[in-house]
């Protein structure tokens, strides 16, 4: 398997997402945060990773939909960027898929707002849709908004 071609699936709001694998440090379930004063709501908390301080970008803050119903606890798709290891807490994790590259198409011209900027592409499943998350575009901005 190829890993350009593996990605890591999670759920956002019902929409299935996917990062390249190469991007992905770790995936663990919800972990207690540290609310961040000031921050932008995207920002969701700190958290600890074995001594490691982490930022947590809430998904569904970033890409406007609904905050999280109360009482569902986020998971957290811990991603490396050049400047460390951020995390994005999304509703659920999927598995790891491999897909082919004559599955990608771009973005459809409908799609508005954030998620233009946030979805590299798409990918057509048997059953759904994949949305490729651009992990720079995700978690770069948001890591700007809090300096």
């Amino acid at each position: 398997m190829s890993d350009d071609r593996q990605f890591a699936t999670f759920v956002v709001n019902g929409y299935l997402f996917g990062v390249p694998v190469i991007h992905v440090q770790e995936v663990i379930r919800h972990q207690e945060m540290t609310v961040v004063p000031l921050a932008p709501d995207t920002v969701g908390g700190l958290i600890n990773l074995r001594g490691q301080i982490v930022m947590a970008i809430d998904l569904r803050r970033r890409l406007d939909f609904e905050p999280r119903p109360e009482g569902e606890l986020p998971m957290n798709v811990v991603i490396k960027t050049e400047e460390g290891a951020v995390s994005l807490l999304v509703d659920s994790i999927g598995d790891v898929v491999e897909i082919d590259d004559d599955r990608f198409e771009v973005p459809p011209d409908t799609l508005q707002g954030v998620a233009r900027d946030l979805i590299d592409g798409v990918y057509k499943l048997d059953d759904r849709l994949l949305l490729s998350l651009d992990v720079e575009r995700a978690t770069l901005a948001a890591a700007a908004a809090c300096d």
